[in-house]
């Protein structure tokens, strides 16, 4: 049904002719509107694990190149998209590979790949304000979100709609037959069968912002998404905003069968209120987790792997996801965080970020009333101007401890990260 809706919807996208927006107008050309660019990534993950558990560790250099061409100009504008991965491992010890950080697969060997490369392609076409892309692709939807967290990104092998013909509305809807693994090569290293996605956003007022959207995982689940952002301006340099994220997923039976799973839903939401004032931020949220399924809120990795269902490394649009998710069967978190903008003291470009976040109720296969907790530090730094201008250097850190009720479903450790990200502008 959902796969039937999308293409209905698609053809009302598509043929839409009373418009507020026209992009294809304005149009300069293939040409004129490319650009290619390049990102140079050194990535580096440490994961001290407690418990008796195995220590990770990767390290790892990037480059990352992207074109995107503008359109051809005419009623219907035709474009391509490409892209090219290289990654190189630096660390050869034995604490490298592995599930969780995953730069680079391990092979059958046991042993992680000490590089990999990879390309993709995609062509587009845009009619007015609606584009239509198939190819391979870097969605950032919410029950769709690639994972850009690690030395490599994912990509998805298909086809989306994304439509803006009204002013402040955004319509997407999709299917994607193909997942390549962030870790490994080939554009069907993740085991996707297919996933459609439908849904949009609307900004109703400056403030007020709300989306919705549905996905569908063949043989693995359906998930709903709401969010609902509104902004209350206090001051001049003052405002509260109050962010409501929720999911809904339902198993298919097969796939419950198959991961061990002993439930099949999940409903899991979080509402955070930030106070902004001049500098500084201050956010207090709360998670929920309910439902009878022991997987907790299921998302991302890949279907070979158990527990894991290929809808994208990143498809958590929650308030306490950070090195834990606080996403675990009967979950309730609270979160206290803080944020700093050195610019009002004359350092622009750097910011911390801290976070405590504390989980309770947790259920397990074994035990009931688990608890968990994360302290979560970043800094960032992007440099302003010169040779090096938007080259970003970010250093986070986490300090995670589960109770022994937990460690079925997580375990203690200290984690460190550390990115620079050195993106340059070819044209």
């Amino acid at each position: 049904m959902l796969n039937k809706r999308i293409s209905l919807i698609a053809l009302g996208m598509l043929s839409a002719t009373q418009v507020m927006a026209n992009d294809q107008a304005e149009s300069k050309g293939f040409v004129e509107d490319s650009n290619l660019k390049v990102l140079l990534r050194n990535a580096y993950i440490n994961r001290d694990k407690k418990d008796g558990n195995d220590d990770q560790r990767e390290w790892g250099q990037a480059a990352i190149g992207t074109y995107t061409s503008g359109f051809t100009q005419g009623t219907v504008g035709v474009g391509v998209d490409a892209f090219g991965l290289y990654g190189l491992r630096l660390d050869r010890g034995s604490h490298s590979g592995g599930q969780g950080i995953d730069f680079f697969k391990e092979g059958d060997s046991g042993n992680p790949a000490g590089d990999l490369a990879k390309a993709g392609g995609a062509v587009k076409f845009r009619l007015s304000s609606t584009v239509l892309t198939y190819g391979d692709q870097m969605p950032v939807l919410p029950v769709l979100s690639y994972d850009n967290g690690r030395l490599l990104p994912e990509s998805y092998t298909g086809t989306l709609i994304t439509s803006k013909e009204i002013k402040g509305l955004e319509l997407n809807a999709g299917r994607f037959t193909a997942e390549s693994r962030k870790s490994a090569e080939g554009h069907d290293s993740g085991g996707l069968k297919s996933i459609n996605v439908l849904g949009g956003s609307y900004q109703f007022t400056e403030q007020f912002k709300a989306a919705l959207y549905a996905s569908d995982v063949e043989d693995v689940l359906k998930k709903q998404y709401v969010n609902a952002n509104y902004v209350f301006p206090i001051d001049k340099d003052q405002s509260l905003t109050l962010d409501f994220n929720g999911y809904r997923t339902k198993l298919d039976d097969s796939y419950v069968r198959e991961s061990g799973a002993t439930g099949d839903d999940n409903k899991i939401w979080s509402l955070a209120a930030t106070f902004a004032t001049g500098a500084h931020s201050f956010t207090l949220a709360h998670q929920r987790s309910t439902g009878d399924s022991n997987l907790g809120y299921a998302y991302g990795g890949y279907q070979k792997d158990q527990g894991r269902v290929g809808d994208g490394g990143n498809t958590i649009y929650l308030a306490n996801s950070y090195w834990s998710d606080f996403n675990a069967e009967d979950e309730r978190s609270w979160q206290l965080g803080y944020g700093l903008d050195f610019s009002t003291f004359g350092i622009p470009g750097l910011s911390y970020n801290f976070a405590y976040v504390r989980g309770d109720n947790i259920t397990t296969s074994t035990s009931e009333g688990g608890t968990e907790r994360e302290i979560f530090n970043q800094f960032k730094y992007v440099v302003q101007s010169g040779p090096a201008k938007d080259l970003s250097v970010k250093l986070r850190s986490s300090i995670l401890r589960v109770s022994q009720k937990s460690s079925e479903y997580n375990s203690s450790g200290n984690e460190v990260r550390v990115f620079v990200d050195y993106p340059i502008n070819i044209f």
